[in-house]
């Protein structure tokens, strides 16, 4: 993978992300702080993956000027035990849960914003859209992150339109991977986006140019666009996603294909319950498939994990599940579920296999968040039976130390 002594533009952010600490403005203090454990019990093991971590994520947020704020994060990850495969820590002969323990710069950024447009320079969190092609991949306790510029513009009030330049990605492998791939890639990606918004439906068409210098052959064009709306009235109604995309080879890719992808989901709201069916289609020729690898993947296909990679078959995830919010008294609406079943085959090809996924999610006392969350997938064809375990608690908080009305 090629090295650069000095990236320019994370140079720029460390210079100037200091500078409103010194100056008349607001400065706060924002923390994330989230206890996990994970277990995995995969049928390729003989023994099961117990990984407890802790990460903490902390923050200045300042604000100066005529729309102007900077934000510098740190983010460290600490292990209770070495009983999983990090990616990191050398301990293959266990199932992997990618939570390498370390530290490291998560962001530091300059923005400004105006009236119709804004712009941020720095080490960032992007999360487009759904994050089906881009997101922070917010599941693993080191997020994903990018060095990049950030521009946006609304010509109108129900029009958006934003475009990046994402110079490097920071991978959730963290620094000290042992596949130096796993760690950062150099990028010289253009991403654009339009949305309309109206009063109960949302239109988005998207360009994403993505060129890995380090990985030609992951480089790829993806056009796509994409309709929700809700329908949802006195409790009761219908909604819907449709989106559609063609992913193309592009720079120097050695290949020459063109994958389709489509989405359908639509939904039925009834009271405090969500119920969905839902077709996600990622093509696939037995030589190269779809991918998406800036994605937050684990928010599809599964909470497994097993399609982080789409397949060269492609793949076809049809999927139904429910979700909604109930308690009494004082946990009125304040427990959150889920449950969902997935039935996976190839777009080339036969069957992979079916999963079940759950969770429940609850406030504990102190202003603490709680979840429990489970997945098990039932291998038919493809990778192996892997059940997974998780037990978390969350704090996030923010502190103003100066300014902002006090």
């Amino acid at each position: 993978m090629k090295r650069k002594e000095c990236r320019p533009l994370a140079a720029v952010v460390l210079v100037l992300a200091p500078l409103p600490v010194l100056a008349d403005s607001s400065l706060q203090l924002e923390w994330d702080l989230r206890a996990r454990h994970e277990q995995v019990d995969d049928s390729g093991f003989d023994v099961k993956a117990q990984a407890s971590t802790v990460r903490l994520r902390a923050a200045l947020r300042a604000a100066f000027g005529p729309g102007f704020s900077a934000l510098v994060e740190g983010e460290g990850v600490a292990a209770a035990n070495d009983h999983y495969n990090s990616g990191a820590n050398g301990e293959t002969g266990y199932p992997g849960v990618l939570d390498p323990t370390g530290t490291e710069l998560n962001q530091a950024w300059l923005a400004w914003k105006g009236n119709t447009a804004g712009a941020t320079l720095g080490r960032q969190r992007i999360t487009l859209d759904n994050q089906r092609w881009v997101g922070n991949v917010g599941w693993r306790q080191n997020e994903q992150t990018f060095d990049a510029v950030a521009l946006q513009w609304k010509p109108a009030a129900a029009v958006t339109l934003s475009y990046h330049w994402l110079d490097k990605v920071h991978r959730v492998a963290g620094d000290d991977a042992l596949n130096p791939l796993a760690r950062e890639r150099d990028l010289n990606d253009h991403l654009f986006n339009g949305a309309w918004k109206g009063a109960s439906q949302q239109l988005v068409g998207y360009a994403y140019l993505h060129h890995d210098q380090d990985v030609a052959s992951a480089s790829t064009n993806t056009y796509g666009a994409r309709w929700t709306g809700s329908r949802v009235r006195d409790g009761r109604g219908p909604g819907w996603i449709l989106e559609a995309a063609r992913q193309t080879d592009h720079a120097d890719n050695p290949g020459d294909f063109s994958h389709d992808y489509w989405l359908l989901e639509p939904t039925w709201t009834q009271g405090k319950v969500t119920a969905r069916v839902g077709w996600e289609h990622l093509g696939g020729d037995g030589v190269t498939a779809m991918q998406a690898p800036l994605a937050t993947l684990h928010a599809f296909n599964g909470w497994a994990d097993q399609f982080l990679v789409t397949p060269a078959g492609g793949l076809e995830d049809r999927y139904a599940g429910a979700g909604g919010k109930f308690g009494r008294g004082r946990l009125d609406g304040k427990l959150n579920w889920m449950v969902a079943w997935h039935d996976y085959r190839a777009d080339t090809g036969g069957r992979y296999g079916r999963e079940w996924n759950a969770s429940l999610g609850f406030p504990l006392p102190g202003g603490l968040a709680g979840l429990v969350k489970v997945a098990d997938y039932q291998a038919d064809g493809f990778s192996r039976d892997t059940t997974k375990l998780w037990l978390q608690v969350e704090w996030r908080g923010s502190h103003m130390l100066a300014g902002g009305g006090q």
